[in-house]
């Protein structure tokens, strides 16, 4: 009788305790020693109760779950068999919880409620800040949740949804320059150009993870290319054709747009696209070394008619002034010049 009832007392435990959400709900007497009996208990009660009783009848076998998601208390052939179907489902609901808290799983369902919602956000505000903006996000927050993601299997679904929300960002830069007016169309280009460059600074080095581990590993390709890349195929490669007859045309009207946005726009076309360089080799060359090939004597006289081109348009547009400055500077240059020889030679 005695036997009996211990039995039916063993059989009972796997199907009474169930975990809460927050593993705090297994009963008074902790996890182990609720659920798989003597075997739990602390080591040195054990050891003493053993030292008591002389040798034990066999192997104390390990009271931790197996790989089939089945606890040894709970197999059917075991002490607890009474228990049944019902204490088999138990001990695996109870190995799933406990291996998911152990292990920290991201499901893909995570990923897309909790995750992904806080990365689109920030790149959002990456995307449209503008320069010295302070942008009100965790850094070390998103960084973070890459890394998890990463360690969790979804990188290639983070990299596909990175890529189609820049595209989408692009897509509407895009159509907004389409609907420009001529005379803003060059300086909308450069806010966009400058805007998205300055935003890859920040959102390269959030992704450093997923780049390193996904996209150099199994994509044999790189972060910052893939990106540069979107901006080039949907937003450059549809404006050039419009954008450079206007360049040429304030190129040959000094100032007419400002020289730090004249060589914003020529190296940005030219880290996008160096082949664009064909289409205005004189523009580029202004702002990018070694574009043209190297100057030779017999066109010497070309190049001086160039220089004296360049001085007459300084002049007319209200220059002359820095151009006698800059010619009196010169003679007294050579005055000073002449002064010093005369004067290492002891003429006085």
């Amino acid at each position: 009788m005695e036997e009996e009832s211990m039995e039916e007392e063993g059989g009972g435990g796997c199907e009474a305790m169930m975990d809460d959400q927050n593993h705090n709900n297994w009963g008074a007497g902790g996890y182990g020693r609720h659920l798989l009996g003597p075997a739990a208990a602390p080591l040195g009660d054990r050891l003493l109760r053993g030292a008591a009783a002389g040798p034990p009848a066999g192997p104390e076998l390990p009271a931790v779950p197996e790989a089939n998601g089945v606890l040894r208390g709970c197999e059917p052939g075991g002490g607890a068999g009474k228990g049944g179907a019902g204490a088999i489902a138990a001990a695996i609901n109870i190995n799933a919880s406990t291996s998911k808290f152990l292990m920290n799983v991201i499901t893909i369902e995570d990923y897309k409620s909790t995750y992904w919602p806080k990365l689109d956000s920030a790149i959002d505000q990456l995307l449209t800040q503008s320069p010295g903006d302070y942008i009100p996000i965790s850094y070390e927050q998103i960084y973070s949740c890459v890394y998890k993601c990463v360690c969790q299997q979804h990188s290639e679904q983070m990299y596909s949804d990175l890529i189609k929300k820049i595209t989408n960002h692009l897509e509407r830069v895009s159509k907004e320059l389409q609907a420009s007016p001529p005379d803003l169309y060059i300086e909308r280009f450069n806010v966009a150009l400058g805007q998205y460059m300055g935003a890859l600074q920040s959102i390269v080095p959030l992704f450093i993870y997923m780049n390193k581990f996904y996209i150099e590993t199994k994509l044999n390709r790189d972060l910052k290319d893939d990106l540069i890349k979107l901006f080039t195929e949907h937003v450059a490669e549809k404006h050039i054709y419009n954008l450079m007859p206007l360049l040429l045309e304030a190129q040959s009207t000094p100032f007419q747009i400002t020289p730090s946005t004249m060589a914003n726009i020529v190296k940005g076309l030219y880290t996008l696209r160096p082949e664009w360089v064909q289409m205005a080799p004189a523009l580029f060359s202004k702002f990018i070394p070694n574009i043209l090939p190297p100057a030779v004597e017999s066109e010497l006289q070309e190049y001086a008619a160039q220089d004296q081109k360049l001085q007459r348009e300084l002049m007319q547009n209200g220059f002359t002034r820095g151009d006698q400055s800059r010619k009196r500077a010169g003679e007294e240059l050579t005055y000073n010049g002449s002064s010093a020889c005369a004067s290492s030679k002891g003429y006085r």
